[in-house]
Order: structure tokens, then C-alpha cells, then sequence
């Protein structure tokens, strides 16, 4: 992971020479913490973005976008907030493809973006609460509300027979908004939570916490956390008890560093991811096994990146301006109809016919399609986890 953060001058130098007419626009997501497994996929998808467009020469003005990447950690707020502002007031970048994890996504917008009047499109922040968030019309999210996201995973779960679950959850603003919406959901529709309890990341042990939701039972554990450090301590520990032998797996706690570390005795867990099943989602997949370096478009938000990132750069095109408190206004128009539908690999062509005053629906990898303030409506595959893969069952 040092390594990763040390290659930041490279993969700036990557995406475009140094020019007078270069725009930096940052990666804040978490290189180190507890998604940093899928982190790695995600700064390269945006990075490939930022590429197919300097390599069609179609940005106005010369643009030569450049990438600047910060460690938000995910789980460090205070981190976070530290590495935006380096990337604000110091390196002078002209948005944000960021946050990640919604604490430290909820942290730099109100800490930095809108005192800064800083544009933050954020592919994997998806606490419910930044929904109402007050963000100066500032932040975008191309990953859909986890409110949605509990109301698939109750379906989930009751269409596999389940009637009662524990659940247990990251104590933090992604974790405590997402266990809520998988509670409120599953119980409406007649199931039981029988405890609701929190975990902390960064644990040695979680004995104690497995106890605890053992003794209040349950068909199966649902682990609301994230899948490189206090989910995957939840599974092994209820494992090595006996606990549980079977779990549900919202989106925080998928990635393949998962299954490579529980091994066999994951198979037979289920549940659910935010991504699409459009062709967009196809090409961008083949892309991403095409690209140097190469990355996954199958991994969690790489897809919701490469978009990000893509919206930043369309909707600065739209306004024939850098300034985030100009071009602000005109991401919601590049991402919706009217206009001509645009998927991965098509970043040239839509920079040209925006430049030749046409409407463009920018459709990417995602499906993306921004609903409300500023959100995806969001599409999500649901999973089953067999021989140590995620196996598609079907998208909802």
C-alpha cells in the first residue's frame, strides 16, 4: 500500500505532461483503511477516464486533466479533511472525485468544499443522510442511497426463506445508516432483528461481539461493515465459535480480498452490490482488463469512478469553465436527458458534441442516471458467493 501512495507523482505524470494549460482534479479515497483492497481499482478507473480524454484532444482550451491523488483512509475523518485540503489550497485541483466512505465523505464537504466552493462527486459514499445533507449544490454521488440498498437486501433475504437476522454494523455514518435501512425494510416486511449492535474497526479480537449475537440468535448474521477490517474479524470470529456459518453481505463487504481470506467457509453467504448490467458496464469491463495498468471493473465503485470522474470533466466542458462554482450547475444536465446517449470509451466524442452545443446523456459504466440531490437511482447485482467467487444470481 506505501508503494500505491508513493506511485501519486507517477500516476499524475500518467494521466497527462505538465502544462500551462493542465487541471488537476483529486482522487480523495481511502489508499490505506479498510476498503483499501478496492481502492487501488477505483483511482485507476478514474484515472482512465482523465486519459481517453487527453488522448482525444477534444477538452476546450487545452485542458490536459491531471490526477492528484489523497488518502482519505475512509475510516479517519480528520484525515480526510487534512488530505482535501492539501488538495484544495495547495496542489490548486479543480474537483473532486471523493470522497469514498461517508464519514469522511460527509467531513470534506462540509470542511472544505463548501467553504472552498469545491465540486465533490463521490462513486461509494452512500449514507442516506447525505441525501439532505446541506452541500451548496457542491456534492454528487454516482452510487445510489443505501436506503435503497436495504430494501433490496430485505428482499433478499426473504426470498431465501430467512425469517430472523442479527445484524451488526461499523460504527460509523455508513454503517448506522445502512443497518438502519436494512432493519426498517426487513422488519416491515415481517422479519425479525433480533439485536442491532455495533463493532468498532481495528480489532485484535471480536469474541466478545460475536457473543453477544449469537446469544440473540438469528437465521443468519448480516455484516454491515467493511471487508478488510472489522466485517471480516465479525465472520472469522463467529467461525471460530460456531456462532454463525452463514451471512449477509451488503455492499461494504464485498471485494475479493474477502473470500481469499475466510476461504471455503464463506460459500453459501449472500447478498448485494451496486452495479449495473448495461452494455456500458460491459465495455467499461473490457476496458479496464485493456488498460495499463489494468484494473477491475467487475471491483465494487470502480465503475461509479470511472464516471465520477468522467461527470467532472463533461460538466466542466458544458460550462466552458474550470471553476467548480461554475460548472457545479451543469452536472446533473450532462448526466440526464435529453441528449445523446454516451457509454465508456465515448469521452472524445461527447466532449465534441458538447463543444458543438449538442445535449449529451451521459449513461458511463454505471447506468448513471441522477435522481433528486444529485444521486444515482442505482442498480444492484445480487450475489452468492460459491468456490470463493462472487457469482451473479441476478440484478435487481
Amino acid at each position: 500500500m506505501k508503494k500505491l501512495l508513493l506511485a501519486t507523482a507517477a500516476s499524475a505524470l500518467m494521466v497527462g505532461a505538465a502544462s500551462a494549460e493542465d487541471v488537476k482534479i483529486g482522487i480523495l479515497i481511502g489508499f490505506t483503511g479498510p476498503i483499501e483492497s478496492l481502492t487501488g481499482h477505483m483511482a485507476n478507473a478514474a484515472e482512465e477516464a482523465m486519459n481517453e480524454v487527453n488522448a482525444s484532444g477534444k477538452a476546450l482550451n487545452g485542458w490536459n486533466f491531471v490526477s492528484d491523488r489523497g488518502d482519505s483512509t475512509c475510516g479517519d475523518s480528520a484525515a480526510a479533511v487534512s488530505a482535501a485540503e492539501r488538495l484544495v489550497t495547495a496542489d490548486g485541483v479543480k474537483g473532486i472525485m471523493g470522497a469514498d466512505c461517508s464519514g469522511a465523505t460527509g467531513a470534506v464537504l462540509q470542511n472544505v468544499a463548501r467553504p472552498n466552493g469545491m465540486v465533490m462527486i463521490s462513486p461509494s459514499a452512500t449514507s442516506p443522510a447525505l441525501s439532505t445533507a446541506e452541500d451548496d449544490g457542491l456534492f454528487f454521488r454516482t452510487a445510489p442511497s443505501d436506503a435503497r440498498e436495504g430494501e433490496v437486501m430485505a428482499d433478499v433475504l426473504m426470498e431465501h426463506g430467512v425469517k430472523s437476522i442479527a445484524l451488526t454494523y461499523t460504527n460509523n455514518d455508513y454503517g448506522k445508516g445502512l443497518a438502519e435501512a436494512i432493519a426498517s425494510s426487513f422488519t416491515a416486511k415481517g422479519g425479525v432483528v433480533t439485536i442491532n449492535a455495533s463493532h468498532e474497526d481495528g480489532k485484535a479480537d471480536y469474541s466478545a461481539e460475536v457473543a453477544s449475537l449469537a446469544a440473540a440468535g438469528g437465521d443468519l448474521l448480516v455484516v454491515a461493515g467493511y471487508l478488510d477490517q472489522g466485517g471480516k474479524g465479525i465472520i472469522q470470529a463467529s467461525l471460530d465459535s460456531g456462532a454463525f456459518s452463514k451471512f449477509g453481505l451488503p455492499g461494504g463487504m464485498v471485494g475479493d480480498s474477502l473470500p481469499a481470506a475466510i476461504g471455503p467457509a464463506l460459500n453459501g453467504s449472500y447478498g448485494q452490490v451496486a452495479q449495473s448490467d448495461s452494455a456500458g458496464a460491459a465495455a467499461l469491463i473490457e476496458m479496464g482488463k485493456n488498460n495499463t495498468p489494468a484494473w477491475d471493473g467487475t471491483s465494487p465503485y470502480s465503475m461509479e469512478s470511472y464516471d465520477a470522474a468522467a461527470l467532472i470533466m463533461l460538466a466542466m466542458q458544458a460550462a466552458n469553465s474550470t471553476d467548480p462554482k461554475v460548472y457545479k450547475d451543469k452536472v446533473m444536465e450532462v448526466a440526464n436527458a435529453p441528449g445523446e446517449k454516451i457509454g465508456p470509451g465515448e469521452l472524445g466524442k461527447a466532449m465534441e458534441l458538447i463543444a458543438a452545443g449538442k445535449d449529451i446523456d451521459y449513461e458511463g459504466g454505471s447506468a448513471v442516471e441522477l435522481i433528486g440531490p444529485g444521486e444515482s437511482a442505482g442498480r444492484y447485482r445480487e450475489f452468492e458467493i460459491k468456490d470463493g467467487k462472487y457469482e451473479t444470481v441476478k440484478f435487481r
